[in-house]
C-alpha cells in the first residue's frame, strides 16, 4: 500500500486522482471532505531508461483525510446541528491505520504555505512509528519555477529528497511515478489476478452501509457514526475471501435534492451514481426500523432502470421487536418496491456482524445468473409455449407471431425477439411474459431486458412494383400506325 498523508487542503485527493488516472476522490476547497480511506490499485510502468525486461509494478494507493482541524471555519456543525468535531478521533484513526499498513508513505505538504506547525506534528507522529526510510516527501502546488525553492524547504523535515509536483498543472508527476516504481522493487504484478466482483452498497443516510463494510472487514475500515452523512465519498474496499475477490463500494447516504447542504453533497450524490454504473451487483440497504422512503424508492427505480442485479438487504433486523413494522414485512417490501418483486432478500444486523457474508454470497449468486447465456432452442420452445397459453390481444384481431428469439447479451441477460407487430408485445404483455419466463429461466432473480423488433423484408425477395414486369412494346412506325385523317368538307 502507498498511503498519502498530510494536513487538510494540501492536495492529497488531487494527487491521488492524478496517480490513479481517474476522478475518484472528491476535490473541494472545503477542509475535511475526505474522511475515510479511499484506495485504488495503480500500475506503475518502468522508467524509459530501465532495462528492457523490466516489468510494471502495482500497488494499492490510499487517500486519507487531513490530519488535525478538518472542518472549515463556521462549519463545525452540520445542517442537523451535530458537532462534527466528534469525528476527529475516527478520521485520525483512519490515517494512523493507513500509515501502519503502508509500505510507502507519501507525506504531502503545500509548497506555497511552507512548513507549518501541523506539518511538523505529523512528521513527529511518523517518526514515532519508526521506519522513516519508507517516507517520501511530496511538495505540492509547485505551479511554477518560483515555487521550487519553497518546495525544497520540506527537506528540513528529515525524510530525504523532496519531490516537487503540481497536481493542478500535472508537472513533476512522471518523476514521482518513476520514484515509486523504484521503491516498489520486487513487487511485480505478473501474478494472475482473480476476476473481481464490484458490489455497490447504496441506501439512504444512517441505513448501516459503513457498518456492513466493517462487518465484512472485521475491523473499522470506514467511519461509523450517529452523525448522518459521515461518509462523503465512495470508498472502495477490496476483499479476498475463500478464494473469491470482490470490491465493496461504500457510498454516501442519499437524501432529497432539496435537502442538500453544499456542493460536497452534490459531488457525493454524483459519486453514488458512478458507483452504481460501475458495479456488477448492488446491495440496496433498507432500515427495518423505518418505513421505506421516497429516497429508497427513487434509488430502486434507478437500479431497475440500469438493469442492475440487486440484493435487498434488510438491516437492523435485530431491532424490529422495538420498532413498528408491518406484520407481513415481505409483502410490504413487494408492495413498496414492485420493480424488484423478483429480487432476493437478506436480513442482517451489521452492528452485530450478522448476515453480511450471506449478502455477499447472494451477490455472487446474482452475478452468476446475470452472466448465464441460455440456448436459442430453449428460449424458442419456452416462448412458443407461453404464447400457446396466452398470447397478446389485438383490437383488430391480429394474431401475434414470433419469428426468431435469441439471447444477445449477458449482464444483464438481453433477449431479442423478432415479431410481426412489436406494439402488441410491449406494455402489459411484456410484464406477463417476463413473469412467466422467470419461472423457468436460470436467471430468474436478476433484471431481464427484452428487445422487440419487426421482421425486415429482404429487398431482393420483394415483389416487383406494379407495371415493372411488363415488357415494353416496340414503338409503332409513325408512317403506318397513324391513320390518315379525312378533311371535313
Amino acid at each position: 500500500m502507498i498511503a498519502i498523508v498530510g494536513r487538510p487542503n494540501v492536495g492529497k485527493s488531487s494527487l491521488f486522482n492524478r496517480l490513479v488516472g481517474e476522478r475518484i476522490s472528491i476535490v473541494d476547497p472545503t477542509p475535511g471532505v475526505t474522511r475515510d480511506r479511499i484506495s485504488a490499485v495503480v500500475t506503475f510502468g518502468p522508467p524509459t531508461d530501465a532495462a528492457e525486461d523490466s516489468l510494471p509494478r502495482a500497488a494499492e494507493v490510499c487517500d486519507t483525510g487531513g490530519y488535525g482541524i478538518y472542518m472549515a471555519e463556521g462549519g463545525r456543525f452540520d445542517d442537523a446541528g451535530k458537532d462534527l468535531a466528534a469525528l476527529a478521533p475516527d478520521i485520525e484513526g483512519q490515517i494512523l491505520g493507513a500509515i501502519s499498513n503502508a509500505a510507502i508513505v507519501l507525506f504531502t505538504i503545500d509548497a506555497q504555505d511552507g512548513i507549518t506547525a501541523l506539518d511538523e506534528r505529523i512528521a513527529s507522529l511518523i517518526r514515532k512509528g519508526g521506519n522513516t526510510a519508507r517516507v517520501m516527501t511530496v511538495a505540492n502546488k509547485v505551479d511554477g519555477p518560483s515555487w521550487e525553492a519553497h518546495a525544497l524547504e520540506a527537506a528540513a523535515l528529515g525524510f530525504g529528497q523532496v519531490i516537487p509536483v503540481s497536481t493542478k498543472a500535472g508537472s513533476g508527476l512522471r518523476l514521482l511515478r518513476e520514484a515509486l516504481w523504484q521503491r516498489l522493487e520486487g513487487r511485480t504484478n505478473d501474478q494472475p489476478q482473480s476476476e473481481e466482483m464490484k458490489v455497490a452498497i447504496v441506501g439512504r443516510r444512517n441505513a448501516g452501509k459503513s457498518s456492513l463494510v466493517n462487518a465484512l472487514a472485521g475491523e473499522p475500515r470506514v467511519i461509523v457514526s450517529e452523525i448522518a452523512g459521515t461518509t462523503r465519498d465512495s470508498v472502495d474496499v477490496r476483499f479476498e475471501q475463500d478464494g473469491r475477490v470482490f470490491v465493496a463500494i461504500d457510498t454516501a447516504g442519499i437524501r432529497k435534492r432539496k435537502s442538500w447542504a453544499d456542493d460536497v453533497e452534490y459531488y457525493s450524490n454524483h459519486r453514488t451514481q458512478e458507483a452504481i454504473r460501475r458495479a456488477d451487483v448492488a446491495l440496496l440497504l433498507l432500515d427495518a426500523t423505518e418505513p421505506i422512503s421516497q429516497v429508497e424508492k427513487h434509488l430502486a427505480g434507478e437500479l431497475a432502470a440500469a438493469f442492475k442485479p440487486t440484493v435487498l438487504v434488510i438491516n437492523k433486523w435485530d431491532l424490529v421487536e422495538r420498532a413498528r413494522v408491518p406484520k407481513d414485512y415481505l409483502e410490504y417490501i413487494t408492495q413498496e418496491l414492485p420493480m424488484f418483486d423478483f429480487a432476493p432478500m437478506v436480513f442482517t444486523s451489521a452492528r452485530e456482524g450478522k448476515g453480511a457474508s450471506d449478502a455477499i454470497a447472494m451477490a455472487f449468486n446474482l452475478l452468476t445468473q446475470a452472466r448465464h447465456r441460455e440456448t436459442t432452442g430453449k428460449l424458442n420452445a419456452l416462448v412458443q409455449r407461453i404464447l400457446t397459453e396466452r398470447g397478446p390481444s389485438s383490437k383488430l384481431g391480429t394474431v401475434a407471431k414470433v419469428f426468431y428469439i435469441a439471447q444477445v447479451e449477458t449482464n444483464p441477460p438481453t433477449i431479442a425477439m423478432v415479431v410481426n407487430k412489436p406494439t402488441m408485445f410491449e406494455g402489459s404483455y411484456e410484464r406477463f411474459l417476463l413473469n412467466r419466463m422467470r419461472d423457468e429461466v436460470p436467471f430468474s432473480e436478476v433484471p431481464i431486458k427484452l428487445l422487440f423488433s419487426a421482421r425486415k423484408r429482404d429487398p431482393a425477395a420483394a415483389p416487383p412494383r406494379k407495371g415493372a414486369s411488363r415488357k415494353k412494346s416496340a414503338p409503332r412506325n409513325k408512317s403506318t400506325s397513324r391513320k390518315k385523317s379525312v378533311p371535313r368538307r
